[in-house]
């Protein structure tokens, strides 16, 4: 199996890429539900709700179209069209709600923009 070098995923938002995107990671996970019984010892576990966000680092860069989207529904509360796209296909899409954008300008250093996003319900494959 080949290791996937992380410039060939992207994000799209809302029909274009985060410029300068630098990092992304993608989190999905399930709340876990336990019940146990007086007569035994051990627990049981059932998955419950499950849950995904995606964060992103991209270069601070204010006319980019994405990250005006991005701070736009952030503003709003409305959602964004979000895209992983992975060798230059599609791989899956949601709709993802901005959760915060925090911006970080050191000194002699270039700035960068931090970028949460929870998806509103279940990544669609292929879309």
């Amino acid at each position: 199996m080949a290791n996937q070098n992380g410039t060939d995923i992207l994000v799209e938002i809302d029909g274009d890429l985060v410029g300068s995107q630098q990092d992304v990671t993608f989190d999905e996970s399930n709340d876990i539900i336990e019940f146990t019984s007086k007569d035994q010892r051990a627990v049981g576990v059932e998955a419950g709700h499950y849950r995904a966000n995606v964060t992103l680092t991209a270069l601070y860069v204010p006319s980019d179209p994405a990250q005006l989207a991005l701070r736009t529904a952030l503003q709003l509360g409305s959602k964004v069209t979000l895209i992983r796209i992975e060798n230059g296909a599609t791989l899956e899409s949601c709709q993802a709600v901005v959760e915060g954008m925090p911006t970080s300008a050191p000194d002699a250093a270039p700035a960068t923009i931090s970028i949460s996003l929870r998806v509103d319900g279940e990544w669609i494959a292929g879309s």
